[in-house]
């Protein structure tokens, strides 16, 4: 046994190379690193039949010859020995690499469009060869591909090379590179023809990052390809140059659009420890007309927050950059003690700003609740702004790292048709980090703040509100049960606590993960703050622990975190889906 594991160390260790079903095996003596590496890619496959080894070992010196010239190395000394032991030839190649072949001058030159063409200009100066290096032959063709690969990007079509040489002189270990890329005319954009039943003119124009006359860039194409993906109006899109009708130095252009189904329904069955089972339908119809109009409903149940939503979206320009939404929703949920009934009608234009998303929105809210068997109701005219900007590295479900930020004013006025005069701002941060392999770390930050000139802070609709605790903010308190506290009395005289929320909101978060797989992890936690009216900030801390997998539409998160703070502290179980940021 020890004499098999030394045999097997020892060939691991070695230069040699055997197969069971080969009938030769070889080792290679003299070289290492990428010499080594490219001569066994050049003796290729060992043989399995008498009849290749034959041919094999006729061969072997030449290719052998032929890997070290691909690396610069002209002058090696290359021998043979064949030791015929059956049933495997044993083939030892015994190399003396020599000296390597330096440059001794290079000539690449641009001629036609491409020599003011600043993206050859980054590529010639980022050459892989110069004065005094190795000749590297793989350096040489991957470079000289590279300059046809950029060529036919950026609408070089008629590019070819005057002059490829590459001269060695082996007895001065010396050679000469002379490259000239002449790229002729650098080829435009005609015309697009497509059927203008499927989508209007205007839209299209929208969508496309070129116009007749631009200059072709195959980029431009994937964009433009993309960007009609994006809007989810067609499930396939087929966008082809025609090359060979190209006149006056321009190319057209067809596209071929293939309709999404008129409509799509999603069925989902759920469940969340904040609100419990959970059932949703979703009926899309991604585009309604050649406008690229298009509607969702949605209709949700569960025992807390129950809900029906319909959007009709209008495209104002490019739909993925500027569009109007109208929207109608009727909701019903539970804050702290309170029970509310939510109706609104709402007008969104969404439109990005370099990498940030702006809203503009206006909403009528006619909401009612009830407190300890009294009904109150109230009806709002809010006008507001919100920007929000997302950057990440990795898949958004589960990103490596990333900075998320929304901050968000509305107001409401007596003189618009509101019963309270108020100013509502909000902003939430979140933060992934990732310092070492395995090792991510998780922060968040929610503020808030509701500001009334002349109305009692009890009388704001629950909505308008602050509340904290659930999994998307104080774990190790119940879904939406920290906020403001008023006593009342009990009709048998005695009193009570009722949680009505705080116009004040304060809620931080950090969190390590450690990655078990690429699929599972744990997590250690703590999050702190409160929801709570001016002046009566009292610290919530939940600290706690979980176990997450990482699925395609996002983490689900198993969790058991701690009231820390309360007089009688006690572990409290959440259990979500979806991504932290």
């Amino acid at each position: 046994m020890r004499y098999f594991i030394s045999l097997c160390l020892a060939l691991l260790l070695s230069n040699a190379v055997w197969a069971a079903d080969a009938v030769l095996r070889y080792e290679v003596v003299g070289l290492e690193g990428p010499l080594l590496t490219n001569a066994q890619a050049w003796l290729g496959d060992l043989p399995e039949t008498s009849q290749e080894r034959l041919n094999y070992l006729v061969t072997a010196e030449e290719r052998v010859e032929k890997s070290l010239q691909a690396l610069g190395y002209y002058g090696a000394a290359i021998e043979l020995d064949v030791q015929r032991t059956e049933p495997q030839w044993l083939l030892t190649v015994t190399v003396e690499p020599g000296e390597p072949v330096l440059i001794e001058s290079v000539s690449l030159e641009l001629a036609g469009g491409a020599a003011t063409d600043e993206q050859f200009a980054k590529l010639v100066a980022a050459a892989p060869f110069g004065v005094g290096d190795v000749l590297n032959q793989g350096d040489y063709e991957r470079f000289k591909n590279s300059l046809l690969t950029l060529g036919q990007e950026r609408g070089y079509f008629d590019a070819t090379f005057t002059t490829n040489r590459v001269a060695v002189n082996a007895a001065a270990n010396s050679a000469q590179i002379d490259l000239h890329y002449e790229s002729g005319m650098r080829f435009r954009f005609g015309a697009l023809s497509y059927d203008e039943s499927e989508i209007d003119p205007e839209l299209l124009r929208s969508l496309q990052p070129f116009r007749e006359g631009d200059y072709f860039s195959q980029a431009s194409l994937q964009r433009f390809q993309a960007q009609l993906q994006g809007t989810r109006y067609f499930s396939g899109v087929l966008l082809r140059p025609q090359l060979a009708e190209a006149k006056d130095g321009k190319i057209p252009l067809t596209l071929q659009l293939y309709p999404a189904r008129s409509h799509s329904f999603d069925v989902g069955v759920g469940y969340s420890t904040d609100t419990q089972e959970r059932v949703s339908f979703i009926w899309r119809t991604p585009k309604i007309n050649s406008r690229g109009d298009s509607q969702e409903t949605r209709i949700s149940w569960s025992a807390v927050n129950p809900s029906g939503r319909f959007t009709y979206s209008i495209p104002m320009g490019n739909p993925l950059e500027d569009i109007l939404h109208l929207s109608a929703e009727i909701e019903n949920n539970k804050f702290g003690d309170i029970d509310s009934r939510q109706k609104q009608l709402g007008v969104r234009r969404e439109t990005r700003w370099n990498d940030w998303l702006l809203g503009f929105s206006l909403r009528g809210l006619d909401e009612s609740w009830e407190l300890k068997n009294e009904k109150e109701s109230d009806i709002y005219t809010l006008p507001g702004i919100s920007i929000s900007r997302r950057d990440h590295v990795g898949l958004l479900v589960d990103p490596t790292d990333g900075f998320s930020q929304l901050y968000q004013v509305e107001m409401a006025s007596k003189s618009l048709a509101s019963d309270t005069n108020l100013l509502r701002a909000t902003a939430d941060y979140r933060m992934v980090y990732t310092p070492l392999p395995r090792n991510r770390l998780v922060g968040r930050v929610q503020l808030g703040g509701a500001f009334l000139t002349d109305s009692d802070p009890r009388e704001l609709a629950p909505s308008l509100n602050f509340f904290a605790g659930g999994s998307q903010s104080i774990r190790g308190y119940g879904y939406q049960s920290i906020g403001a506290e008023i006593d009342v009395q009990r009709d048998d005289g005695s009193n009570q606590t009722l949680i009505v929320g705080g116009n004040r909101l304060v809620i931080g978060s950090i969190e390590y993960q450690y990655y078990f797989t690429p699929t599972w992890r744990g997590a250690l936690f703590v999050d702190a703050g409160d929801a709570f009216d001016d002046g009566e900030f009292d610290l919530k801390v939940g600290p706690g622990f979980g176990i997450h997998y990482i699925s395609p539409v996002g983490a689900v998160r198993l969790e058991f975190a701690n009231s820390a703070s309360d007089r009688d502290p006690a572990w409290r179980m959440h259990l979500n889906i979806g991504a932290e940021f």
